[in-house]
């Protein structure tokens, strides 16, 4: 008796382990691309391919992570700029996104893309800063799909751009963010 017991508690836990689990879905390899170029100069663009992100499917709470040293750009030398120079990525190695997704109901996602807005804060460069954004979703046979496009100001984190390369670069960074969460 104590071993059917002990093999029902077992399977008990396995059971709720399992469906806990599917209340959160999340990957480790969603995209970041920033772009933030002046016309008629250089090209200033990068992508972050190995971004983690977890959505709880319950409450519609959503987390980003995007280590700054993971972002790549065409040109080695613009890298090492951006994360010596602008990032310090060595004291900052890190940017977060923590919120919640408005309005947010799982049974109602479909193959249809449909828009919400996601409100949180956003972590860069050591300063925390409330931003409400577009979120996109939808359901794919894969997971689920989230896709945003949103500007930010390098001077609300205390980027400080050089005079220097100042018209060279855009006083308005636009981010675009993709996950296929599983």
């Amino acid at each position: 008796m104590k071993n059917k017991t002990t093999w029902y508690v077992a399977l008990f836990l396995l059971v709720c382990t399992a469906l806990s689990a599917q209340k959160k879905v999340g990957t480790k390899s969603g995209n970041i691309t920033f772009e933030a170029s002046m016309p008629s100069f250089e090209e200033v663009e990068a992508i972050n391919e190995n971004v983690s992100a977890i959505l709880n499917m319950e409450t519609g709470e959503f987390a980003s992570l995007a280590l700054i040293k993971g972002f790549r750009f065409k040109r080695a030398l613009m890298e090492e700029h951006f994360n010596e120079n602008y990032m310090e990525s060595h004291t900052y190695p890190k940017a977060v996104f923590k919120g919640s997704i408005d309005g947010f109901i799982s049974e109602a996602l479909s193959s249809s893309e449909q828009r919400f807005v996601v409100i949180g804060k956003m972590t860069i460069h050591g300063i925390e800063k409330e931003i409400s954004i577009p979120i996109y979703v939808t359901r794919l046979e894969e997971g689920i799909q989230l896709t945003t496009k949103f500007t930010l100001l390098p001077e609300d984190f205390g980027i400080e751009i050089p005079s220097v390369v100042s018209n060279k670069i855009a006083d308005e960074v636009v981010v675009e963010a993709h996950y296929i969460l599983k």
